[in-house]
């Protein structure tokens, strides 16, 4: 169920995606990161000519608050024109940190694609407690 908090949370991953650096794909992506204490850390994608150099979003934002030592996090917003969802490795870096993690996906018109579980979208994730 999406409340006035979670609308908030959208329409920072809109502004962020505003801000986009996608000449090549043309795609602006925006992500914003809860974290525990209710800090929101932003982000967009940053694209390069060398296509493996860009960033995701949601990355972008996962970075940011690490880099501020935020390690626990609640909800996460994405927006998109298509409300396309985080890439394998942008799944993958948010479940090192918070498996359980809500993930609202959303387009620009404000439509929801997905509302769940970060484990729903990443399967059989792999964390810290598989390695010895």
């Amino acid at each position: 169920m999406i409340d006035a908090l979670d609308r908030d949370l959208i329409a920072a991953a809109a502004s962020a995606a505003e801000r986009a650096y996608c000449p090549y794909s043309r795609y602006p992506v925006g992500a914003a990161l809860e974290a525990e204490d209710g800090t929101v850390y932003a982000g967009c994608n940053v694209e390069n000519a060398a296509y493996p150099a860009g960033i995701c979003a949601e990355r972008v934002a996962l970075v940011k608050a690490v880099s501020e030592g935020r390690r626990r996090f609640t909800r996460l917003a994405v927006v998109t024109r298509t409300g396309g969802a985080p890439c394998g490795i942008c799944r993958q870096m948010l479940y090192e940190f918070a498996p359980d993690l809500r993930v609202i996906i959303a387009d620009t018109a404000g439509q929801i694609a997905f509302d769940g579980a970060l484990s729903a979208l990443l399967p059989l994730g792999f964390g810290g407690e598989h390695l010895p």
